[in-house]
């Protein structure tokens, strides 16, 4: 039985309580590499979005009409995988074909989604947290928006730093995650108003 949970609240903790990135530290990889970049930053969070969304649902369908039934849920991590997978491999041909700059900015990060922790934590957590199909579908969307949120917020955040008198010994990578830090904490801090179980 779906929890009851009303859908501005999923979805509003999803972007902020409950970031599947700053939150979680789901899909932190990608994040830390391409956040330097304000126009790739903006394309891998709307192509993981994407990706979230259409996975969130294909997913679910997938557990609930195929394995369920079979009995075969034991396989669900290796079949949410190749879901995960095969949406990647169509966005990453869509996004070829109709931003090729884009599609080169993003490098070997865009296939490398396939592999992005948060994509299958989404997938397990709607599992896990037995989640219907309008709250995964909301679920999804919330966690890709907070994911595109936190690595917008970094790219402008790192823009910023860049022109900053950073200490010899805080620079690159040092102030890059003293920077997370701080996010996370303003993330979080918004827990005492929304938060998904």
């Amino acid at each position: 039985m779906s929890p009851v949970i009303s859908p501005f609240s999923l979805f509003f903790a999803s972007i902020l309580t409950s970031n599947i990135l700053l939150a979680n530290f789901l899909g932190m990889c990608s994040f830390i590499s391409i956040s330097k970049d304000m126009k790739s930053s903006n394309g891998l969070g709307m192509a993981v979005t994407v990706v979230l969304v259409i996975t969130g649902m294909a997913n679910w369908a997938v557990l609930h009409f195929i394995l369920i039934p079979l009995g075969l849920e034991y396989l669900r991590y290796i079949v949410f995988i190749v879901v995960i997978a095969a949406v990647v491999q169509i966005l990453e041909m869509v996004i070829d074909r109709v931003s090729p700059a884009l599609y080169m900015s993003l490098g070997i990060f865009l296939p490398l989604i396939t592999v992005n922790c948060a994509i299958l934590g989404v997938a397990l957590f709607i599992e896990i947290r037995n989640y219907s199909f309008i709250q995964s579908v909301i679920y999804s969307l919330g966690s890709g928006l907070g994911w595109w949120l936190a690595i917008m917020a970094l790219s402008a955040i790192r823009k910023k730093v860049d022109k900053a008198p950073v200490p010899a010994g805080l620079q690159g990578p040092g102030i890059t995650m003293i920077t997370i830090g701080f996010m996370a904490m303003a993330f979080i801090g918004f827990s005492g108003m929304l938060q998904v179980q």
